[in-house]
């Protein structure tokens, strides 16, 4: 089953990102707030020390959550646009 979740987690990623990344010049219009702290216009990688992780997505582009720090390792979140999350294992956020 961890497989299955890890397989699928990996290939959402890699689709949001290839859709994502090719136009994307600009930084995400709007603001993102990750563990308390707000980025407006926001565009690659954040770390937070806070846990859990909280994510609120007030931007027009979807977040990937990374267990791990500099967005290493796979997503193991997506953050829609106009969403938010609590992720007990988060430990970065990626927006393109």
């Amino acid at each position: 089953m961890r497989r299955i979740a890890l397989a699928l987690s990996s290939v959402v990623a890699a689709g949001t990102l290839t859709l994502a990344v090719p136009g994307t010049a600009l930084a995400a219009e709007g603001s993102l707030v990750v563990g308390g702290v707000e980025y407006v216009d926001p565009s690659g990688c954040y770390d937070s020390d806070s846990w859990p992780l909280t994510v609120d997505n007030y931007t027009d582009t979807p977040a990937l959550v990374f267990g791990e720090a500099n967005c290493g390792g796979v997503p193991i979140e997506f953050v829609d646009s106009g969403a938010s999350t609590i992720s007990e294992f988060g430990a970065s956020v990626y927006i393109p």
